[in-house]
C-alpha cells in the first residue's frame, strides 16, 4: 500500500457520497415533476457503488492477501422502475389521463431524507478517516526531524 493509500480511499468515499447526496437532492427537487424534458414522469434515481479495483500486479497481490482495498467508485445511476408511480386524482391537471389521474414521481420524501442522512454520515466518516490519515502522515514527517 502506498503512503497515500488511506487518503486515496477516503477521497474516493467522499466523491461517491457527494454524488449520492446530489442525486438524492435531485430526487427531492423533482418530487412534484409530472413531466421531464422528454415528456415522461420523473423517476427516482439510485446510485450504485462498487469496490474500485487496481490492476497492477502488486495491487492484485496485496488485495489477494487482504492487505489492500482501493476504495469505492460509482458504477452507475439507475432509474427506479420497481417502485410504482404515485397516482393522484386531479382531472383539472394538464397531465391528467383520460380517467382524471395524474402520475407523480415514485419519490418518497421520508425515504430520501433518510438516505440523505445516511450519505451525510458516511461523508463525515470519510472526512474523519481522511484527517486521521493526514495527521499520521504529518506526525511521521515530524519524527524525521
Amino acid at each position: 500500500m502506498s503512503v497515500f493509500g488511506g487518503l486515496n480511499m477516503s477521497a474516493s468515499g467522499l466523491t461517491a457520497q457527494r454524488l449520492r447526496m446530489d442525486v438524492i437532492s435531485q430526487n427531492v427537487a423533482n418530487v412534484n415533476t409530472t413531466r421531464d424534458e422528454n415528456g415522461q414522469v420523473y423517476r427516482r434515481k439510485i446510485v450504485v457503488f462498487a469496490e474500485k479495483k487496481d490492476f497492477s500486479f502488486s495491487d492484485s497481490l496485496n488485495a489477494a492477501s487482504g492487505l489492500k482495498s482501493s476504495g469505492v467508485k460509482v458504477v452507475k445511476v439507475l432509474k427506479d422502475r420497481k417502485t410504482d408511480l404515485n397516482m393522484v386524482y386531479d382531472p383539472s391537471h394538464p397531465d391528467a389521463d383520460e380517467n382524471g389521474y395524474v402520475s407523480y414521481p415514485n419519490v418518497n420524501t421520508v425515504t430520501e431524507m433518510t438516505n440523505l442522512i445516511d450519505a451525510s454520515r458516511a461523508y463525515e466518516a470519510n472526512v474523519t478517516a481522511f484527517n486521521a490519515s493526514k495527521n499520521m502522515l504529518l506526525q511521521t514527517l515530524e519524527m524525521g526531524k
